[in-house]
């Protein structure tokens, strides 16, 4: 049986990155775990996660998964957001395919942490 790479292309397991931080057996220790979940998050269609993982000031009643298949994350930089950091930003680029043709997602994300470090909004970039 084969290892199940995580989406997020860290390199590891799905088991070992951020499958307990799905299924809530830990929590996200930093702005770009947090990160690496929602798009893994996206990659598997778990929009219970990605709404868990959204602060609730800016979380949208609703997420609808498209018919998008995601590709491949690239952490570009990060921005504070350790440890014992309050704030953070990640600066990434998301692939998928959508209709046979190829789209990135090129954003600067906001995170904050309170009991838990959440996404709260990001600007496209071009």
């Amino acid at each position: 049986m084969a290892t199940l790479r995580c989406p997020c292309s860290s390199g590891l397991p799905y088991a070992e990155c951020c499958g307990p931080v799905h299924d809530g057996e830990r929590l996200a220790p930093t702005a770009e775990a947090l990160m690496r979940s929602r798009y893994s998050a996206f990659a598997l269609r778990r929009p219970d996660w990605l709404r868990a993982s959204w602060h609730p000031t800016t979380r949208p009643a609703r997420i609808e998964p498209g018919d998008e298949r995601w590709i491949g994350l690239e952490i570009e930089s990060t921005e504070d957001g350790g440890p014992f950091d309050r704030a953070g930003t990640v600066t990434f680029r998301a692939s998928y395919v959508e209709d046979g043709e190829r789209f990135v997602v090129h954003e600067r994300s906001r995170f904050v942490r309170d009991d838990a470090w959440r996404y709260v909004d990001g600007d496209q970039l071009a």
